[in-house]
């Protein structure tokens, strides 16, 4: 039996049909973003859905982030067999479908990101209005309200794909009737799922450093690190794509960057796909000095520790400190300003105990 033939023929497109362009190179990506996507994510889910205890607003966040990615990797076997045959073989609702769910995914992924990120900079920024707010209920809510968000922006998607006939085949591709659809439907989805909730990155960890620099202590974190690596990657595979929406836009007035844009699309849309693969990875790095004593529950470990290091900002300023009369103004002379624990977790089934001690001062050294 020669195996290595038999998986050729599997990926080889039928008689009488040239392989799709870019075809080895996506089937490529697709197996290896499922393969370690997949499995990946489900672990994920498992372990801040199952094992931890104690989840933080931080866990339940990633819970929702790793079921877009999910979500998006459970379409990837209608993608290779897409690939593998050179034409589209499951219909037109199929086509409109998968294309939807990613388009979803894409949406609540980046809004979970912001949100991240807006949830760090107030804990730093704002550390006592952010204890009186960030509790379940408004994550809950705010969750909500974002997968409902990402299901009415991701409309356009099921407008504008669909399965055409090209050169003899069947195809699931982007079908613009004029050139004011392809405008639209490029620049609506480049502003709304990159620019507009990057920005509010940029300005969150902007505020975040400028913070940091007014504050005595610096101490790194592990909850803030992690977080920061997700939104890199997320903005390292999707940039292109949303570089490529442009070119496209550009290419209605020149013909060249309409080509080129047609040629690295293919190939980018495969590298968006994979960013949905690359969060365990990241998960797995941070949680990594738990697995030795935790074994697989190492990564329940690494969500639970955020109940104390999310807690970011238990420095603040001395202003901040003024401003809620926890520093009398003698400390101040005598030059020893004290700084206040404050937990920005959410405060439902904490006990008195762990109140009392999360309002202990820290005297500065």
């Amino acid at each position: 039996m020669n195996t290595s033939n038999e998986i050729q023929n599997a990926t080889s497109p039928p008689m009488g049909l040239s392989p799709l362009p870019g075809a080895s190179i996506g089937i490529s990506v697709l197996v290896l973003a499922f393969l370690l996507g997949f499995p990946g994510n489900a672990f994920v889910v498992w372990s801040a859905g199952c094992r931890v205890r104690k989840r933080t607003v931080t866990c339940l966040l990633i819970l929702h982030l790793a079921i877009a990615d999910l979500a998006v990797l459970l379409t990837a076997p209608i993608y290779l067999r897409f690939l593998s045959a050179g034409k589209w073989e499951t219909g037109d609702g199929i086509c409109r479908a998968c294309n939807y769910i990613c388009g979803v995914s894409m949406y609540a992924s980046v809004f979970l990101i912001t949100l991240m990120s807006l949830d760090r900079c107030l804990a730093v920024s704002r550390p006592f209005i952010s204890q009186k707010i960030r509790t379940r209920s408004t994550i809950r809510l705010l969750v909500l309200a974002i997968w409902v968000i990402g299901v009415l922006l991701a409309i356009p998607v099921l407008v504008y794909r669909k399965v055409i006939d090209m050169k003899g085949r069947s195809i699931c591709k982007r079908e613009h009737p004029t050139p004011k659809d392809i405008i639209f439907h490029n620049l609506f989805e480049t502003i709304t799922g990159f620019v507009l909730p990057f920005i509010a990155i940029l300005f969150s960890y902007a505020t975040i450093s400028q913070r940091l620099k007014e504050t005595r202590f610096r101490r790194k974190r592990r909850t803030s690190r992690l977080i920061s690596f997700i939104v890199a990657a997320f903005a390292l595979f999707w940039l292109p794509y949303h570089v490529v929406n442009i070119l496209e836009v550009a290419g209605e007035w020149n013909h060249s960057l309409k080509r080129a844009a047609a040629m690295a699309r293919p190939t980018l849309v495969a590298l968006a796909f994979f960013s949905s693969s690359v969060n365990p990875i990241l998960y797995t790095f941070s949680g990594s000095s738990f697995i030795r004593s935790s074994g697989f529950g190492f990564m329940a470990k690494l969500f639970e520790g955020t109940a104390s290091e999310v807690s970011s900002s238990k420095f603040g300023t001395i202003r901040d400190l003024q401003r809620h009369g926890e520093i009398k103004a003698s400390s101040l002379n005598n030059g020893s300003p004290e700084c206040l624990t404050t937990s920005t977790n959410p405060t439902d089934g904490a006990s008195s105990q762990e109140k009392g001690e999360a309002s202990k001062p820290l005297q500065s050294p």
